[in-house]
Order: C-alpha cells, then sequence, then structure tokens
C-alpha cells in the first residue's frame, strides 16, 4: 500500500481503525479540538488509501442543496450541477465532512441513507436513488466541547458512526510534528510545545480556544524561515488566541518565560 506524501504523525492506532472503517465501509466520526491533525489525518488517509478526497468545511448555512446540487441556467437552458455530496459518492471518493453540527438539519437528513447499509443519496429534485460507488467512504468531523450548549448532533446520528477522539498530542508526540512538519530544531519545537502545554492548563485566562498545534506550526515555519522565536510566537500564538489586552499580556510573559 503506497505510503502518503502528505505528513502525518500518528498517534495510536488511529490509521488502523480507519482502514477497518474503510474495508467493512463504515462512516467515522472524529471528535476533538480544533486543529488536532483530524483534516491532516484524513487527508493523509485518502492518499494512502488511494482514493480521491472531497472536503466540504460546514457552517451554519450549509444546506443540503449546497451539498447534493442544484438546477443552473447556462446559455437558457436548465442544467443539473452535482454538488460535493453527489460527486463523491458518483466518483467513490473519500467524503470529509468538517464540522458537521454546524450544518443545517436537513443536511443529516440527506446523509442517513449514506450512513447505513443502504449507503445510497436520495437526490429530490431529480427523484434519482443514487448508490454509491465502489471505494465511498462517509468522514464527518466536530468538536464537541465547543459546541456544547450551542450544537450537537443527536444520538441517533452519532450511532451511525465509528468515532474516534483527538486531543492534544502530548509533548513528545507534538515535537516529532512540528520537526516534521517544518524542519525546526528540536529544542525549538520542544519549547513551543511546552509553551502550549502550559497555556492549555491556564483555565483563568477565559480563552475561547486553548492553542493548537496547528497554531504551533504556524509559529515553527516562521522560526524556520528566519522570524526571533518570541516574536514568531507572539503574532502566530498570541495574537490569533486573543484581543484582549490583559490576556495578551500575560500569553506575552509565557511566551517570554519560553523563549
Amino acid at each position: 500500500m503506497p505510503q502518503p506524501s502528505t505528513f502525518y504523525r500518528p498517534i495510536t492506532d488511529e490509521c488502523a481503525i480507519f482502514q477497518y472503517a474503510f474495508a467493512q465501509k463504515l462512516p467515522l466520526c472524529l471528535k476533538g479540538p480544533t486543529g488536532t491533525g483530524k483534516s491532516r489525518f484524513v487527508e493523509a488517509m485518502a492518499e494512502r488509501l488511494g482514493r480521491p478526497l472531497v472536503t466540504v468545511a460546514c457552517h451554519d448555512e450549509t444546506s443540503a442543496v449546497d451539498l447534493v446540487g442544484r438546477y443552473l441556467i447556462r446559455g437558457g437552458e436548465t442544467q443539473w450541477q452535482d454538488g460535493p455530496v453527489t460527486r463523491a459518492v458518483r466518483a467513490g471518493a473519500i467524503l470529509y465532512l468538517d464540522e458537521i453540527a454546524e450544518a443545517r438539519p436537513d443536511v443529516i437528513v440527506v446523509l442517513h441513507p449514506l450512513s447505513d447499509h443502504r449507503r445510497v443519496l436520495y437526490i429530490e429534485q431529480r427523484d434519482e436513488v443514487l448508490a454509491a460507488a465502489d471505494g465511498f467512504h462517509l468522514v464527518v468531523s466536530f468538536n464537541p466541547g465547543y459546541q456544547r450548549g450551542l450544537k450537537e448532533l443527536k444520538a441517533s446520528t452519532r450511532q451511525r458512526f465509528v468515532s474516534l477522539a483527538f486531543d492534544y498530542p502530548d509533548v513528545d508526540v507534538e515535537v516529532d510534528i512540528l520537526v516534521g512538519e517544518t524542519g525546526v530544531d528540536r529544542k525549538v519545537a520542544r519549547r513551543l510545545s511546552l509553551l502550549a502545554q502550559k497555556v492549555r492548563k491556564l483555565d483563568h485566562l477565559g480563552l475561547a480556544e486553548r492553542p493548537s498545534t496547528r497554531l504551533l506550526v504556524d509559529a515553527a515555519k516562521l522560526v524556520q524561515a528566519g522570524l526571533a522565536p518570541r516574536r514568531a510566537c507572539q503574532v502566530a500564538i498570541v495574537e490569533s488566541l486573543t484581543d484582549d489586552p490583559d490576556v495578551r499580556d500575560g500569553l506575552n510573559e509565557a511566551v517570554a518565560l519560553a523563549f
């Protein structure tokens, strides 16, 4: 099986779980904080399995029509245009719906027959039932912590998926990721990871999101390009996390201690 060119550092057995789920045609749900590698994981597995990847970043305006398709008028003629879900079903692609809980309820209705033994897509506008081509695989993700109290996947929907939990990696793994992604010196990578580990525990700061591995990768890239580490942390991490002057000062103090 070809190895993916997209860098991904496995944490536990998630790669094997994905392959088993793909082989058994079981839809997969990835849950965890933003920036913990969910999207990168799907990209790497699509490469490893040799399947095309169709990715949709869901938001509160994402509707079933956006995903399935619509009729458009072109040159005076009415023509059907497939949406991303329909394209993935026809092509036998891996379909990745990122932040699925953000989408409108009618999207979930469309996904239900694709996420069970039927593996079909109902295209209401065309009165068509489209069977998923061989190789089609449904993957969704969401952030339970962020959505709590706002939007949540129904239990009946969640039970249609095999689920994998993602979280911030420990220091050694995060260092491997930073070095693998950017080529930055391991000592710098370790300081970045230790800084993030410290900030993630500072609940009193009231941050909406804790510093993700993605932010650390951005900072490491800037350092590798020649920017001073402290300044790289300020622009890639601190300013991305808060606009509050007091919180910003507290984070900059943590940066100064790390570098």
